[in-house]
């Protein structure tokens, strides 16, 4: 983890996860991470406080790195800022436990498949996610580098997503009419990474 603890990034919704990289190749993107599967669970307390004050406690297990991130209030712009701050540790399951013995409590589960890419010399990083409710490019970095990839990438400022993913799971659950639970593949797709 780099030093700033500001983290800067956007969602752009995509058809595909194979348009997504013919459009990041095209820009120049190379991967630098290879597809790695993602469980994320965000833990709260049983009164949803950390929720309903902007802020995020998740433990996530992505192939053998696990961490532990905290994440502050977003600052309302087209692009979603907020304090990261984000600790390795050595086992998932342990923190989930310590952070139920001091009163928090899973909240919420979800899934991805995730790529990074980044271009040669560049500030930034294009993360590819499959989720079970679609398939995102997510932008970090700063604001200028952000417009400017996203541009290149075909896409302009309406296009912009700076809402999290248990909010886009939220609304896709009320466009189908579906109770909300987790956003979690059915046990087929997630195969050993």
């Amino acid at each position: 983890m780099s030093h700033d603890t500001q983290e800067t990034e956007i969602k752009l919704a995509v058809p595909d996860a194979n348009t997504a990289r013919r459009v990041l190749r095209a820009a120049g993107f190379r991967v630098c991470k290879r597809r790695v599967f993602e469980a994320n669970i965000v833990f709260d307390t049983p009164a949803m406080a950390l929720r309903n004050a902007g802020l995020l406690l998740r433990v996530r297990q992505a192939g053998s790195v696990r961490t532990l991130t905290y994440k502050g209030r977003p600052t309302p712009s087209k692009h979603k800022s907020r304090e990261e701050l984000e600790l390795i540790i050595p086992d998932a399951r342990v923190m989930g436990a310590i952070l139920e013995g001091i009163g928090f409590r899973p909240a919420f589960r979800y899934e991805k498949f995730r790529t990074e890419y980044r271009q040669h010399r560049s500030g930034g990083v294009a993360m590819l996610d499959e989720t079970p409710v679609g398939v995102y490019l997510e932008l970090e970095g700063n604001a200028a580098w952000i417009d400017r990839t996203a541009r290149k990438l075909g896409f302009s400022e309406q296009n912009y997503i700076t809402v999290s993913y248990g909010a886009l799971y939220l609304e896709w659950c009320r466009r189908l009419g579906i109770k909300p639970g987790d956003m979690v593949f059915d046990a087929a797709v997630v195969k050993p990474v």
